[in-house]
């Protein structure tokens, strides 16, 4: 994996952080809390069961409760900082009259208390194959096309959730329009979220790709951060790569770590993840230990690496002398749980 897809901006996987980098009595700043990184609570009911039923998305659309998010490319319409969530059988009335019929309907699940929507809300996506014209369709004049990482910060954990929920199976959708046996065109069925092919009956579903994303922490306690691209770029963030077949999370996080700068990891320890669906992969946070104090990038993913003490990392931040991942990423969650704290950026307008 490129170290630019490490250190991509997603969800947000942790809620409040400890405000101070110093140990908690005589706890190193490193130490595993409970579950680590907290768990979000689920924002969506997928509806696992009940988008099995045939004709269940247009029984949903019929029934005019169910609001829709639309997706073009991997742009989805905005609008006052939030997704636009237009009445579904409205909007596709509307398309019709401009001509823009969705290439596909999927169901996205039905909002659980826990999110910003009313309670059991549906919501569809509509995959358009072109842009509309903000304006056309009774959609908002005001409106843009953004993609996630424009518009992620701007979001609330809904409508993000939302976005990312429906990049990922809209990916899948765009390379997975044939069977992979025969390959004869396969139909879309259970909401969106199987597609089954007409001549050998097989089904295909959604795919997640693992990777693993670490913090390294040497002997003396200091972090290992890497980055790719020139070698003089002032980006550095975690490392991380995909798992292989065959291959157990620990095994891909010490594998991968030698591989990207010759540093032999002898423990790991799982802490949380993120899902990043550009394409359809699904970030798996480590952190882990080694004996060494050299790191040898290989030229290729790793360009340069570096250790930080975390007073060496927080004073080269503020300074602008190296640039770490937004606080949207699982990376940016992992660097601060060694830290022990929150990190501050450098001011904007220095």
């Amino acid at each position: 994996m490129s170290h630019a897809e490490a250190a991509a901006p997603v969800i947000q996987p942790s809620g409040g952080r400890r405000e101070n980098h110093l140990p908690a009595g005589n706890l190193p700043a490193n130490h595993l809390f409970d579950t680590v990184l907290p768990v979000r609570p689920a924002l969506m009911n997928r509806g696992s069961v009940e988008r099995m039923k045939p004709g269940f998305v247009d029984e949903l659309m019929a029934a005019g409760k169910a609001r829709a998010m639309v997706l073009s490319g991997r742009q989805a319409l905005v609008h006052d900082d939030a997704l636009v969530l237009a009445n579904a059988r409205e909007l596709r009335e509307r398309l019709q009259d401009v001509d823009s019929q969705p290439a596909l309907v999927v169901y996205l699940g039905s909002a659980l208390s826990t999110s910003a929507l009313p309670e059991g809300t549906p919501i569809l996506l509509f995959i358009l194959p072109e842009p509309v014209d903000p304006g056309s369709a009774g959609l908002p004049a005001d409106g843009s096309w953004e993609g996630f990482r424009d518009v992620a910060a701007r979001l609330d954990p809904t409508h993000t959730a939302l976005f990312v929920e429906a990049s990922a199976i809209a990916n899948w959708h765009a390379s997975h329009t044939h069977c992979p046996r025969c390959g004869t065109p396969t139909a879309v069925e259970a909401g969106g979220w199987v597609r089954r092919c007409p001549a050998d009956n097989s089904e295909h579903y959604p795919r997640t790709d693992p990777a693993i994303i670490v913090t390294v922490v040497g002997p003396d306690g200091r972090l290992l951060l890497g980055g790719g691209g020139p070698p003089d770029a002032k980006n550095y963030s975690t490392l991380a790569g995909f798992v292989e077949p065959g291959e157990a999370l620990e095994q891909a996080v010490v594998r991968e770590i030698h591989e990207e700068v010759g540093v032999r990891v002898k423990a790991c320890q799982y802490l949380g993840s993120q899902s990043w669906p550009f394409p359809a992969s699904l970030m798996l946070g480590f952190t882990a230990a080694t004996d060494d104090t050299e790191a040898r990038p290989d030229g290729v993913e790793v360009t340069r690496a570096r250790w930080f003490s975390r007073e060496e990392l927080q004073a080269a931040v503020l300074s602008g002398e190296i640039v770490i991942s937004s606080r949207l990423s699982i990376a940016r969650s992992l660097i601060e749980h060694w830290y022990g704290g929150v990190i501050q950026d450098r001011p904007a307008d220095e």
